[in-house]
């Protein structure tokens, strides 16, 4: 009996994990997350069901993401690749720049891919999941470029913030780039530092706004 060669097996086992991704995309964005069984996602690719959690052990919200595998590994090479007078933080936000939402002009394919992802919450949930698994690695190498110890509370910090931005910012649709560089800006240059007098002018302006927003888009009295 002849054995497969791992390289032929590792190919196929690809091809089916690439398959099983397309094919659930397609079904979600047609029908719907919630509304597309696993079984479903299966018969499209024509394997069963036993088959597929083989090659996705995580379930049906980590179908269409990869293993976190080129994640983790592009995160890290942001980070000790970055050029010469590059501070770690700009080098993530960089990086972080190229993800998800936060992408200047995504393609049409690529931008309701992200949708979906954004508001379904099983998808949305696994994509932190997976964010989360790079934050021990990300420290390290913080760490390391930093020139402190592996267990360095402020990297730890870093790695835990950086990774926390897209869970944190995947609400604000208007301008989630905008909203990327205002929190790196704090992580960078910290909170700006104003008087009390200050603070206090900015409130008030900020209520009479909110009043005269409240008012234009209240109904007109007969």
């Amino acid at each position: 009996m002849s054995v497969e060669p791992a390289g032929r097996r590792k190919r196929k086992n690809l091809q089916t994990r690439r398959a099983l991704a397309e094919a659930a995309l397609v079904l979600f964005m047609r029908k719907g997350y919630d509304q597309v069984s696993v079984k479903e996602i299966a018969d499209a690719v024509d394997i069963s069901v036993p088959t597929l959690f083989r090659h996705v052990p995580d379930g049906k919200e980590a179908l269409i993401f990869d293993d976190g595998v080129e994640r983790r590994e592009s995160l890290l090479s942001a980070v000790h690749e970055r050029p010469d007078g590059q501070t770690v933080i700009a080098a993530l936000r960089e990086f972080m720049a190229t993800r998800g939402p936060f992408v200047a002009h995504p393609s049409a394919e690529f931008r309701r891919r992200t949708d979906l992802i954004v508001n379904t919450k099983a998808l949305r949930d696994y994509s932190r999941v997976l964010w989360v698994r790079c934050e021990a690695p990300l420290a390290k190498a913080v760490a390391e470029e930093l020139g402190r110890a592996p267990d360095d509370v402020t990297s730890r910090a870093i790695a835990r913030y950086v990774l926390e931005i897209p869970e944190l910012l995947s609400d604000h649709d208007s301008d989630p780039a905008g909203a990327l560089e205002e929190v790196f800006n704090l992580l960078e240059h910290g909170i700006p530092v104003i008087s009390s007098q200050q603070a206090s002018t900015r409130w008030q302006s900020a209520r009479i706004r909110a009043r005269r927003e409240a008012a234009a888009s209240s109904p007109s009295s007969v």
